[in-house]
């Protein structure tokens, strides 16, 4: 097993990548080519020309609110392409800066910006990611786990290591929204006079839709837990500011372009979807689709082309049940499936327990645990949604690349589940079309499921053993079918345990299911001490020789290949034995004092682009920054990050992505990658309360004025 720190690409590597780029005679705003539908300019600060600092115009005057973003080369000169037809507020954002003021302008004109240096370095740090605030969170060293207690150290005694604090800190904190952004890190006028920081955090958990959630997260910590949480803030009302200052992009992240549009509605909207991720080009310039899960229950799609912004209801079949719909994904006919509730969990098909049915009378599904959604698919064609009542609870899903065109999914604690769509398709008949398989390991080594443990049960070297816990994030094999889950957390819904470490669940159907279905399961390795070296795995999804590539909420990029492992099946194959299939990369970005594993950073999904959609290359991973503001690219070969930032609005948090090819000849604005605010706070975002969450369109150009 390697661990390799984090580093940004040498200017030889990016000269390696991009070539040489065009330099244009310094000064004249002339010197910049456009066309009728570009804005260029060259922005200057006292000291000169500002090089690597965002140009932004934003507009109101198209049927959604949209945005576009770039950043200036190192003559401090910028091009805003393609703009629609409207007028523009343009201004500068930088780290070292703060916001110009606005000027009005419209495409086709040049526009020289002059930048505002801060006046000082607080002023400065109010436009660094949240997670630079967050890493002055003090947290305790590992030498105080296990806690005490209320009677001892003030930790909570299920607090077994500080991997367990980190992930309460991260997962569960993090899970609803950045933590580190002003609206977190300061304590408001607003919420009322306190005798103490401490009382203001007591009361602000208690708030909200949330509030209930929020309190009982806090309680879990054990006091000590608000007391960090209290002189956290203490210390940044006080005066503190990150220790390190976030750099300013350079090299390729230079030549990134930014597009953001408002989604219809301001409720959180959970992941989006452009295309197949089989097949990238399908769904070429049309809707980009989403999901308002917290309280929306809506579908709802952007239309690059026209700038308009749509939502429908997800319908429920029982109006006592909100569709709280998850998450989208695209067939090869443009369909889009989502997780999605429509009928009380308790009240599942007969047929998930009836022996006539091979999968119940194998192992029967009275009742789902873990997500209590169903599936329902959209078909934009007719307007209309069909509804597929599973046996299993649903949370995220993929495609495979079978004759079956089968969708795997996520969600349940028990079963691993699936949809042969092409039978479904042409029978309409739901018991027909679906199939799952309990989690059970091959641990006496037979090849086969036989006589299992159960979850608790003290091992027996002649039976298999099953595995429960809540599967999140996942994906399909292109190199030989396999489908890879992320298990984030352990135990039942009622015995719910963090994933410290974690780890991965890899997943064959085999030709007749349940009988023939294999699972095997890989966790991070620990450290000699027995310490969580990774954890908090939520996303995954595979590169085109089978490589997995695992977000770690602990802020790492994990990659793991199953071709280093010796031993996939038998009695020690229940987690820890296979250090050699993984390689850890620490993302960039702060650290917390004191904590040796990850990054300040929290990441949500993994999205490999198999097809070079972003131009870096095939099967290069990406991952949510989803304390960071940004994208986090990861070049395998140089074991490099490159940032891709979106400096405006603030509290850019995303879960999801996919990419999409528009059109092959088209060099880069052909191809783009898409990802959306995906905060259930949405108030917390730039702007406060009435801000709407956004779809964010990303390209990268061969130079920051190509046009």
């Amino acid at each position: 097993m390697k661990v390799i720190a984090s580093r940004h690409p040498t200017p030889v590597f990016v000269a390696l990548v991009v070539g040489a780029i065009l330099v244009t005679p310094c000064g004249a705003t002339e010197s910049i080519a456009l066309d009728p539908d570009d804005i260029a300019g060259v922005v200057h600060g006292p000291m000169g020309p500002e090089a690597g600092v965002w140009v932004i115009a934003e507009t109101d005057d198209l049927p959604t609110k949209m945005a576009k973003i770039v950043v200036t080369d190192d003559q401090g000169r910028y091009l805003l392409p393609d703009l629609p037809k409207a007028g523009y507020r343009v201004w500068v954002r930088g780290y070292g800066l703060v916001d110009s003021r606005p000027v009005e302008a419209a495409p086709g004109e040049h526009l020289d910006l002059t930048a505002v240096p801060a006046p000082d370095s607080r002023a400065a740090a109010q436009y660094y990611p949240a997670s630079y605030w967050l890493s002055l969170l003090d947290i305790p060293p590992s030498s105080d786990f296990p806690g005490t207690g209320r009677k001892g150290n003030g930790i909570s005694t299920t607090m077994r290591t500080q991997a367990h604090w980190l992930f309460q800190v991260k997962e569960t904190c993090e899970y609803c929204h950045q933590l580190g952004t002003r609206a977190t890190r300061e304590i408001p006028p607003t919420l009322g006079k306190f005798d103490s920081s401490r009382e203001a955090w007591a009361h602000r958990v208690t708030l909200g839709p949330n509030g209930a959630y929020m309190s009982s997260v806090m309680r879990q910590f054990g006091p000590r837990g608000i007391e960090e949480f209290a002189a956290w803030t203490d210390r940044i009302a006080a005066g503190a500011i990150p220790a390190e200052t976030p750099p300013r992009p350079s090299g390729l992240e230079r030549n990134l372009v930014l597009t953001l549009w408002d989604w219809a509605g301001g409720e959180m909207i959970h992941d989006e979807i452009s295309t197949d991720k089989r097949r990238p080009t399908l769904n070429a310039g049309g809707r980009v689709y989403g999901v308002s899960t917290h309280g929306g229950n809506t579908l709802v799609w952007v239309d690059p082309q026209r700038n308009t912004a749509t939502a429908i209801p997800v319908p429920s079949r029982d109006p006592e049940v909100d569709s709280s719909p998850h998450n989208p994904m695209m067939d090869e006919l443009g369909r889009v499936w989502i997780t999605s509730a429509f009928r009380d969990p308790a009240k599942s098909p007969a047929y998930c327990t009836d022996s006539a049915n091979p999968y119940a009378k194998f192992f029967p599904l009275a009742e789902p645990q873990g997500s209590l959604r169903q599936v329902s698919v959209f078909d934009p064609k007719s307007g209309r949604f069909q509804l597929i009542d599973t046996c299993f609870g649903t949370h995220h899903l993929q495609f495979a690349w079978d004759a079956a065109r089968t969708l795997y999914l996520s969600g349940d604690v028990n079963a691993i589940g699936w949809i042969d769509t092409r039978k479904f398709d042409k029978t309409h008949d739901v018991q027909e079309s679906i199939g799952w398989c309990p989690m059970v390991l091959d641990t006496n080594g037979d090849g086969h499921i036989g006589e299992w443990t159960e979850p608790g049960e003290p091992d027996d070297p002649k039976k298999d053993t099953r595995l429960i816990g809540f599967l999140y994030g996942m994906g399909v094999s292109p190199a030989d079918g396999s489908v890879w889950y992320a298990r984030y957390a352990y135990g039942s819904s009622n015995d719910w345990k963090p994933g410290v470490p974690g780890g991965l669940i890899r997943f064959v159907r085999g030709a007749r299911p349940p009988a023939t279905c294999q699972v095997e399961y890989y966790e991070p390795p620990l450290s000699a001490d027995g310490q969580a070296m990774a954890f908090n795995p939520r996303g995954v999804d595979l590169d085109s020789e089978g490589v997995a590539w695992v977000a770690f909420g602990s802020g790492q990029i994990g990659r793991f290949d199953r071709r280093r492992c010796p031993v996939t099946k038998g009695p020690t194959a229940t987690g820890q034995h296979c250090a050699a299939g993984w390689t850890l990369h620490t993302s960039p970005g702060p650290i917390f004092k004191g904590v040796g594993t990850g990054s300040a950073d929290w990441h949500y999904l993994t999205w490999v682009d198999q097809h070079d959609v972003l131009g870096l290359g095939k099967d290069t991973p990406i991952m949510p920054g989803s304390e960071s503001d940004s994208l986090l690219v990861f070049w395998p070969r140089s074991n490099s990050f490159l940032t891709l930032r979106v400096p405006y609005p603030l509290g850019f948090y995303a879960r999801g992505l996919d990419g999409r090819i528009d059109d092959p000849k088209a060099g880069w604005k052909g191809r783009a990658i898409w990802s959306s605010f995906d905060t259930q706070v949405t108030k917390h975002i730039e702007g406060g309360p009435g801000t709407n969450s956004r779809l964010v369109k990303f390209q990268l150009r061969p130079d920051p004025l190509a046009r």
